[in-house]
């Protein structure tokens, strides 16, 4: 255990993050990155990626790119030969990559919306998961964090098959809380309120939403991804090396409202 003041240190860690270029996912990355832990920056495009690195180590940071699409699964084993090989091992994972191709009603939803949805928000943190488990185990344990979202608790209006799936990674959490335990790997979720970030824009950018919304939050304002970021930091770091299976609300009071 380390000193109070260490608690929050992750030097010498490996972290991956999914969804890494944009949004929650960058604000996760750059505050790990600042608390010392190597951040692996993921997404689909390779571009983005090795952009974010770039202006991560540019700052003084340990980051590398490593592009992966969560809706392949080619891709999420090459992600994780590639870190084995260059690390060795992970010490935090960041399930965070997410799609959402149908905003309206959910009897409207096509096929093809529903399992891009379900591929990449249920099966890919599933696998991404999986294999985290597996080489965190090798090694003496980790965190696995998985950014569900107030829509698996309350479904959003015209996110039906988004919210579907964010309630599966809620009830995915606790299942792999329970059974990876035994291997010290702690799996925990946050679940974020409305966030400003580019996949949240059909929401905080319409007035008529976003006031609808808002009525319901108790601090009547929309989050930043900075604020998610704190709350993933504990669950990656020490001080929380007792919490497994828990799914904390960070909404604003939403779900309490």
């Amino acid at each position: 255990m380390k000193s109070l003041q260490d608690l929050f240190n992750l030097d010498g860690q490996v972290a991956l993050i999914t969804g890494a270029t944009r949004g929650i996912g960058l604000a996760c990355a750059e505050l790990l990155a600042a608390h010392g832990a190597t951040v692996i920056i993921s997404s689909r495009k390779a571009d983005s990626c090795a952009a974010v690195a770039q202006s991560l180590t540019d700052k003084g940071y340990k980051a590398v790119p490593m592009a992966c699409h969560l809706g392949e699964m080619a891709d999420i084993e090459a992600l994780w030969k590639q870190i084995e090989q260059q690390f060795g091992r992970l010490d935090i994972l960041v399930n965070n990559g997410a799609t959402n191709p149908h905003f309206g009603p959910i009897f409207d939803t096509d096929l093809s919306a529903f399992q891009k949805t379900v591929d990449v928000n249920i099966r890919g943190y599933f696998y991404m998961s999986s294999l985290g488990y597996k080489l965190m185990a090798k090694h003496g344990g980790g965190s696995i964090i998985n950014v569900a979202s107030v829509n698996g608790v309350i479904p959003g209006l015209y996110q039906g098959i988004y919210s579907i799936t964010k309630a599966a990674v809620i009830s995915m959490t606790k299942a792999f809380a329970k059974e990876c335990a035994p291997a010290k790997v702690r799996v925990n979720a946050i679940l974020p309120g409305a966030t400003d970030t580019k996949f949240a824009s059909a929401l905080v950018n319409n007035d008529a939403i976003r006031n609808a919304l808002l009525q319901h939050v108790p601090m009547n304002r929309i989050a930043q991804p900075s604020e998610m970021a704190g709350t993933v930091l504990y669950l990656a770091s020490e001080a929380s090396t007792y919490t497994t299976g828990a799914c904390i609300n960070v909404d604003g009071g939403y779900l309490v409202a």
